[in-house]
């Protein structure tokens, strides 16, 4: 963390037009100095400024570039830092970065410029998370959630959530100091108060992360039904290519085939199974019990039948988890009634604009795209949940009487917890499994 040697990476990605190397740490404008000729040395130029040149490699011009400049403490890692525009050339890049390494930078490791500015308080370590998750962004949604995180909004509402508990458990740690004397300096029925709202406010920020989850990693959807009603046409009609093998033969489909698609801002994805039903085949059985698998984790199970099929046994939902009935071959038989259902023709595309509507209706995204927290990294859940257990035990404790200690103990806990989040309170290990996931150039 306290490492300011000269590091440096492609910042882009290449094989493009344009390509940016980045460089950070004490001596990095002198060290792209010693390859770029410009009108004058980077040297004499000011913080956050351009400059046109050549890199050179003694007398043989390896590109024309664009230098920016930043001082530290005012860039991205907080340390003097230089970017490099370059033709997006793999064997330019490679040239650049070999040079800028003979004159004393080292290659960076994933996440290092990131970890750098977290180490510099440029930025806290969910901000940090953030960057890493709107680089991966596929959705609109997905960039909403990352881009609220970056932004700060995030931190502050757990630093105001933990800064409250502060204040509470320094009076309650007072009264330690005057046992004795049997004082309370932490008004009892405040502090209930004040505990429940901060239980509610880490709980909502919990039930969040149903849905926020669900937009950073794609939405899961699990086609499921009786054999030969259509599920693996319908998953090449929602995907536009013959993904999966369709057959009049029931059972085609023995395993899971899953993919992707974005529908108004949110990517699902969708799982075809294999069929349900009483089988004594030992690999269809594998399928279905791998079919009941995917139903369980899925946040949305969409079950297809038939006009035809008259006996329809839906299966139990968990807590949480949306159903579609899709009524599939409208075109081909009478339709049946079912109140609710989605009517569609998977061969010939009827109904299936109508189906892609009723999906994305069940994702409620218009608080995102309004700013509002939503968490969607399983590592913030996790803490939010220790911090809400803690919290919960600390309201007990009070109802029950329980000593000043006692509540100060539980209500560390949570402040433990929230401080996590942010990385105010972390461990090299934590760090390591973070950045190590992070790109080399961010």
């Amino acid at each position: 963390m306290n490492d300011h040697s000269i590091i440096v990476a492609p910042a882009t990605a290449l094989g493009g037009a344009i390509a940016t190397i980045r460089l950070s740490g004490e001596g990095s404008i002198a060290c792209c100095d010693s390859i770029f000729r410009g009108r004058k040395p980077l040297a004499d130029t000011a913080s956050h400024t351009l400059h046109y040149g050549t890199i050179c490699d003694d007398e043989r011009v390896v590109d024309d570039v664009v230098v920016a400049v930043f001082r530290a403490p005012h860039s991205y890692t907080g340390e003097e830092s230089v970017e490099i525009s370059i033709h997006g050339s793999r064997y330019i890049a490679s040239e650049v970065i070999r040079l800028l390494c003979k004159q004393g930078a080292r290659l960076a490791e994933p996440g290092e410029f990131s970890r750098r500015a977290l180490a510099a308080g440029r930025i806290d370590l969910s901000q940090a998370e953030a960057v890493a998750d709107l680089i991966a962004a596929e959705s609109r949604a997905a960039h909403a959630i990352a881009a609220t995180q970056m932004r700060g909004s995030y931190s502050q509402m757990l630093d105001s959530l933990r800064e409250e508990l502060l204040d509470i458990t320094s009076l309650l740690e007072l009264e330690l100091d005057f046992a004795e004397e049997d004082v309370e300096f932490a008004d009892r029925v405040r502090l209930g108060s004040m505990l429940k709202q901060t239980e509610s406010a880490v709980a909502r920020l919990i039930d969040s992360f149903r849905v926020g989850n669900a937009i950073r990693e794609g939405v899961a959807v699990a086609i499921v039904g009786r054999p030969n009603v259509g599920k693996s046409t319908l998953l090449n009609r929602l995907v536009g290519d013959d993904r999966a093998m369709v057959s009049e033969i029931a059972g085609t489909t023995r395993d899971t085939i899953e993919e992707s698609v974005t529908i108004d801002d949110i990517r699902f994805r969708f799982i075809d199974t294999a069929g349900l039903h009483t089988t004594s085949d030992q690999l269809e059985q594998m399928g279905i019990e791998r079919t009941e698998r995917a139903m369980r984790q899925a946040q949305i199970v969409l079950y297809m039948t038939e006009p035809s099929q008259s006996d329809m046994t839906l299966p139990t939902l968990s807590e949480g988890q949306t159903m579609l009935v899709v009524v599939n071959k409208m075109d081909t038989t009478d339709r049946r009634d079912i109140e609710g259902a989605i009517y569609i023709s998977a061969r010939n595309g009827e109904g299936i604009d109508t189906l892609r509507k009723s999906l994305r209706l069940t994702i409620d995204t218009e608080g995102l795209y309004r700013g509002e927290v939503v968490v969607s990294n399983i590592r913030h859940a996790e803490a939010l949940r220790r911090a809400h257990n803690d919290l919960a035990a600390a309201l007990r404790a009070l109802d029950e009487g329980l000593s000043g200690e006692l509540l100060a103990e539980h209500i560390r806990g949570a402040i433990t917890a929230l401080a996590e989040i942010t990385g105010r309170i972390t461990s090299d290990d934590i760090l390591h499994r973070i950045f190590s996931q992070f790109c080399i150039g961010k």
